[in-house]
């Protein structure tokens, strides 16, 4: 590994940091790289209740890293549309899949620059909280691309298809306030206390019910593919599994006893 992408797991939570500060955190193959295998480290382990990705420095993600991309000029169009496909297809995809999939709750962290990747990774994420001096940007079309990472897929769903359009193809900048009446954001919170913001976000989501969030994340992501019928079905058979529990005898007895349930993730 390269180290763009540095892990750590504490008490629960798993902070993913993207890290390359001096460049904005900009997207290079070895951060492709990085990112996957940090993310696929994290499927699957019991001893992680949450996740948190954020940028090292000033910034989340100022999109891909053009340097990297200039590299690759001298080819061909034949040779780059290898190159490129196969790039997003082994690393970009299978990344964006996996956060999805996850069971834990995933909160982007953003301050500063989130363009391109960037607002795409951070779409990705289940809770995205940022700095009131954030910038956000589709950036694609402004260097002659469509876009990757889900964003012409989450974002629709989000803002809804014509604000999609606009932000894809204009790719103009917006500030954090217009990020979250966009609904792109849950918080909006200074730059001073982002960091106790999220922690605090953590630390709640870390003392609730793993499964029954991993019941509605899976929930949430089928929702739009799905017909009433077969939804209905699906919440019957999470709302069963749910209650085969312990969390779940946690929480009604907690609820009747008039005080705080201790969930265990059981």
């Amino acid at each position: 590994m390269a180290n763009t992408a540095l892990l750590d797991v504490t008490d629960g939570v798993a902070n993913l940091t993207l890290n390359r500060p001096a460049a904005l955190n900009a997207l290079s193959v070895e951060m492709m790289q990085d990112l996957n295998t940090a993310v696929r480290t994290l499927v699957g382990r019991k001893d992680v209740a949450v996740v948190v990705i954020a940028g090292a420095g000033d910034h989340f993600m100022a999109g891909g890293d053009l340097n990297d991309f200039a590299a690759h000029l001298h080819l061909s169009p034949e040779a780059r549309l290898a190159t490129f496909r196969a790039m997003i297809e082994q690393w970009i995809n299978p990344t964006v899949e996996l956060l999805q999939g996850m069971h834990q709750p995933v909160i982007a962290k953003v301050r500063g620059a989130c363009a391109g990747f960037g607002l795409s990774l951070m779409m990705g994420c289940d809770l995205a909280v940022a700095a009131d001096s954030s910038v956000f940007t589709t950036a694609y079309s402004s260097i002659g691309l469509s876009g990757d990472g889900g964003v012409s897929y989450l974002l629709p769903r989000i803002v809804g298809a014509r604000r999609a359009a606009e932000l894809l193809l204009l790719a103009d900048r917006f500030d954090a306030a217009e990020a979250l009446r966009l609904g792109l954001l849950n918080r909006v919170v200074s730059a001073e206390t982002l960091d106790d913001e999220v922690a605090r976000l953590a630390t709640r989501l870390k003392a609730g019910p793993r499964h029954a969030y991993g019941e509605i994340k899976r929930l949430l992501h089928a929702s739009f593919e799905t017909r009433l019928e077969a939804q209905l079905e699906s919440e019957a058979g999470a709302f069963a599994r749910c209650s085969a529990t312990q969390d779940f005898g946690e929480g009604v007895t907690a609820f009747l006893d008039k005080r705080k349930p201790g969930f265990k993730g059981a």
